[in-house]
């Protein structure tokens, strides 16, 4: 059998090494969530105990003082503050009677994930499992559940359609799924990013928190590599980040565009996936997908871009964290509300 180059040995390589990345990491994910639902299921027996006993902040505040000295004592590494204690019974109050996928998904976090959500969603149960669910299937910690909530990412995701041409270009089967994969807008507050940057320094960011990125992308994806280079007819290209996504069956490439989406970029990845389908696609793999991911995107101007090409496009915007300024009055203003929900009386509520 001939020996397979050296190139083609490499990157078969590196496509085994970020897989068993990804096995490992969802595993450590995995082992995480079941902590946090164990750790939640005993808050929310205890908010469930002081709702059933009819204690509020006014005249129950002493018992709930007592109680948590007791706790403390017997359980000193749980937190177990009178706070926390009220916190758990508005816990139970908040999501009591929220459909069972809500408080599933909810129970899967981090203790004070729930509690930015229950000051941040009030009582939209919609927006709750949207957060919930990203957060869940993202490992979003914390300071990024604020990001996403300030930027109002449910409602961006809700108003807008998909800005792709799957329908006309994927096969049936495929069509739902890569909807559901592919979305129209993307979480990098991981980067850190403060200011202005390149699409060289953005790609590169995405390389060294490739792990990351691939959580945001969403279940499936290996990361083959950046640059990846495409030699024909005697001229190269280079594809921004390249992937594969196992329940697609697809190569996927990645153009990044650190400005706004122009009409011309359809062509160029256009031209990138047919010399992928001709140059890497194997026999059983199904078509390459392209996704050219903008800072901001014009729907109308999408659409009309996409007229007409048969390779499946899609054009995704993302958002960085906000500027230093900005996240500063975000975290400023979370404080303030923190602290403002602590001192007041918590509301009642009635259970049916």
């Amino acid at each position: 059998m001939a020996k397979k180059p050296l190139k083609q040995q490499e990157s078969e390589y590196n496509e085994i090494l970020q897989q068993a990345v990804a096995v490992i990491n969802e595993t450590r994910i995995s082992i995480a969530r079941q902590l946090n639902a164990s750790e939640n299921t005993a808050y929310w027996k205890i908010g469930k105990l002081l709702h059933e006993r009819k204690l509020e902040s006014k005249h129950g505040n002493a018992v709930v003082k007592r109680l948590s000295i007791d706790l403390k004592e017997r359980f000193p590494d749980m937190g177990l503050s009178p706070r926390n204690l009220w916190d758990m019974k508005k816990f139970y109050e908040r999501f009591s009677l929220s459909a069972p996928k809500v408080q599933q998904a909810v129970a899967l976090l981090p203790w004070g994930h729930i509690l930015l959500l229950m000051r941040s969603v009030a009582e939209d149960d919609d927006r709750a499992l949207f957060y919930a669910t990203e957060c869940v299937s993202k490992g979003w910690p914390r300071d990024l559940l604020v990001n996403a909530v300030q930027m109002q990412m449910y409602e961006h995701a809700v108003l807008n359609n998909p800005a792709n041409n799957f329908k006309k270009t994927l096969h049936e089967n495929q069509i739902a799924f890569a909807n559901e994969t592919f979305r129209s807008s993307y979480n990098l507050g991981f980067l850190g990013v403060t200011d202005s940057l390149e699409e060289v320094e953005l790609e590169k960011k995405l390389v060294e928190k490739v792990n990351q990125f691939l959580l945001e992308l969403g279940k499936g994806f290996a990361f083959i590599g950046n640059q990846h280079v495409l030699e024909f007819n005697g001229k190269t290209r280079k594809v921004d980040m390249l992937f594969f996504n196992r329940q697609l069956k697809s190569l996927v490439a990645i153009d990044l565009k650190i400005g706004e989406f122009k009409p011309e970029y359809v062509g160029k990845m256009n031209y990138y996936l047919s010399l992928l389908d001709r140059l890497e696609r194997g026999e059983d793999e199904n078509r390459s997908i392209g996704i050219i991911l903008c800072a901001t995107k014009d729907s109308v101007e999408v659409e009309l871009s996409l007229d007409g090409i048969d390779k499946p496009i899609g054009v995704a915007d993302y958002q960085l964290l906000l500027p230093r300024d900005e996240l500063q009055k975000v975290l400023t203003d979370e404080m303030k509300a923190f602290n403002a929900a602590q001192n007041r009386t918590l509301p009642g509520r009635r259970i049916g």
